[in-house]
């Protein structure tokens, strides 16, 4: 296993550009852990408290899963403090497998990857405007990181941390606020490019203001921005969520794949 992705890692993950976008911008990055044999694996870790991503092909065999499960041990992710994004049938192999060294394992979070070629303009048209944010909008985009991580129950970090990704959200010129007419900051997105394909997340709304159709508004104004840009807008959601998922579905996206969240 190599410690470096290139153009062949690109290739692999052509297949399933949908459920692992995410891996495909991040492994060119900062990571605490890459391991690639450029054919049939790819496991990348930037750092807690995000998930590490395995990709592993769909006709991965035991002796391959395996492999993933013994390099993840190595590497001291299989400590009960780490998650990871895996496809299904790795999922179902690492839980199995855990269960035999005496740990527990489950998954914590069905997903599911859509796109979105032809957005539909919601039919209930939200009061206010979309706002891209700014400088000055930091402390407020930090108390919207805070609130949607704890709401999502993963990747939490403290102050510092959201403040950090905050600066570099609004540098980016990629991150929004849906105001509504009275000038409140409502509801949050943004859109993160990756070759020609642009991931549309940060999907929230401050409760107080839910059940007004902002986040659907928004996230209409941003998919148009990243398609006119020329990017193809796709994001990921909580399988579970039936009423975000139908919300999502109204204006254009369309499931194109699967994937889960495991971790204990």
């Amino acid at each position: 296993m190599e410690r470096f992705a290139d153009e062949r890692d690109d290739k692999l993950l052509e297949a399933d550009k949908y459920t692992f976008l995410v891996l495909k911008r991040i492994m060119h990055g900062d990571c605490s852990l890459l391991l690639t044999d450029h054919e049939r694996m790819i496991i990348c870790f930037t750092g807690q408290p995000f998930p590490a991503w395995i990709w592993t092909p769909d006709d991965a065999t035991d002796e391959e899963m395996e492999r993933a499960y013994r390099l993840v041990k190595e590497n001291g992710l299989m400590d009960g403090e780490h998650h990871f994004n895996v496809k299904y049938e790795l999922a179902e192999y690492f839980i199995k497998r855990a269960a035999e060294d005496g740990r527990d394992m489950a998954i914590s979070i069905n997903m599911f990857a859509y796109d979105c070629p032809e957005p539909v303009k919601p039919d209930r048209i939200s009061d206010g405007e979309i706002y891209q944010c700014r400088k000055a909008d930091t402390e407020e985009l930090v108390t919207f990181l805070d609130l949607f991580h704890k709401e999502i129950g993963i990747d939490q970090q403290d102050e510092e941390g959201y403040r950090r990704d905050a600066k570099q959200f609004i540098d980016s010129g990629t991150m929004y606020f849906w105001k509504d007419a009275r000038g409140n900051h409502v509801a949050s997105c943004k859109y993160a490019p990756t070759g020609d394909m642009a991931s549309i997340n940060l999907v929230y709304t401050r409760e107080e203001f839910r059940r007004k159709q902002y986040a659907a508004n928004l996230v209409y104004q941003v998919t148009m921005i990243a398609k006119d840009a020329g990017y193809l807008p796709m994001l990921y959601t909580n399988a579970d969520y039936v009423a975000s998922n139908a919300c999502y579905e109204k204006i254009g996206y369309v499931l194109r794949g699967k994937l889960c969240t495991i971790g204990g």
